[in-house]
């Protein structure tokens, strides 16, 4: 039994539950049996219902592993990234990088990609977590990290392999910890994406001292050697500095750089983790899942104002 099917059973078990209540209130010719406790919590236990802070992604995985849109809207963002190498490449003044130091029109072509969630799917890691009724923790993380088998988010293998044929360099710059180096390598080799041909390109967090979590310093760094044609990645962090802003700050971010998007900088939608989720709970002192369900709803805008 596949879990699609194991949850459906696990609907109809909720229904007879909700039968069994009701029927227990009917007339009966024999001693009447004890009503079963239908309360939420008991019934979560009976049929091993996740909690509601692993059922806050359900949706959002689900998503991303049964919608034809997510795959299709994912070829559709790599294709027109590839669209642009060409012209990125024949302008020796194009460059994606805020970063970049004037007169870089003689360095090298390079694109910055992120990896988890830009060009390596990691779903099943978040599945797994909604099925154990876990929350994140870096080791978990690590060991799905070393198992290497994250698989390429669709058109994000087309699109490194096209960069490199045409001279491209391309870096791998991830918060991926710096020991899961030798993992992270293992699995882009095993879905085919191409490493370097003289240098290191996957930049991990930490990696260096000096390489910290939003990326600036990574991405100064490539530009010191590199003309950056594209950025891409799933959190606004893979574009420019944005760690502690609200989420108004944000907002106004990125209308400031409105012409870099979808021609220097490539997004990817991620509405199951990211920097999204610490800006809406910014502040927020108790990180009990009432208190983010809370503090979730309290920040849905149900109208324009």
């Amino acid at each position: 039994m596949n879990r699609y099917s194991r949850y459906g059973h696990q609907l109809v078990v909720i229904l007879s539950i909700a039968g069994l209540s009701a029927c227990a209130s009917a007339p009966s010719a024999g001693p009447a049996a004890p009503a079963p406790d239908t309360s939420r919590a008991a019934v979560s236990e009976w049929v091993g219902l996740p909690s509601p802070s692993a059922m806050a992604v359900l949706d959002a995985t689900l998503w991303i592993q049964t919608s034809a849109e997510y795959a299709a809207m994912s070829r559709q963002i790599w294709r027109g990234a590839t669209r642009l190498l060409p012209e990125a490449l024949a302008d020796t003044a194009w460059s994606a990088a805020l970063e970049q130091k004037p007169g870089a029109g003689g360095l090298p072509p390079a694109v910055i990609v992120d990896v988890d969630e830009t060009i390596l799917d990691n779903a099943p890691y978040a599945a797994r977590l909604i099925e154990r009724d876990e929350s994140f923790t870096e080791e978990s993380w690590a060991v799905w990290v070393e198992e290497a088998k994250a698989h390429p988010v669709p058109g994000a293998l087309e699109f490194v392999r096209t960069a490199r044929e045409l001279g491209v360099e391309v870096f791998y710059v991830t918060n991926r910890l710096a020991n899961l180096e030798q993992a992270t390598r293992r699995n882009l080799d095993a879905m085919g994406f191409p490493a370097g041909d003289a240098e290191d390109v996957t930049l991990l967090l930490e990696e260096r001292e000096e390489w910290g979590s939003d990326k600036t310093s990574r991405r100064a760094w490539v530009a010191e050697r590199y003309r950056v044609l594209l950025l891409a990645g799933d959190d606004l962090n893979d574009f420019l500095p944005a760690r502690g802003l609200s989420v108004e700050a944000r907002a106004d971010l990125t209308e400031r750089h409105e012409d870099r998007w979808g021609r220097h900088w490539i997004v990817f939608a991620n509405p199951t983790y990211g920097s999204w989720v610490s800006a809406v709970l910014d502040g927020l002192e108790s990180r009990s899942s009432a208190a983010v369900n809370r503090r979730k709803l309290e920040s849905l805008l149900p109208r324009w104002d």
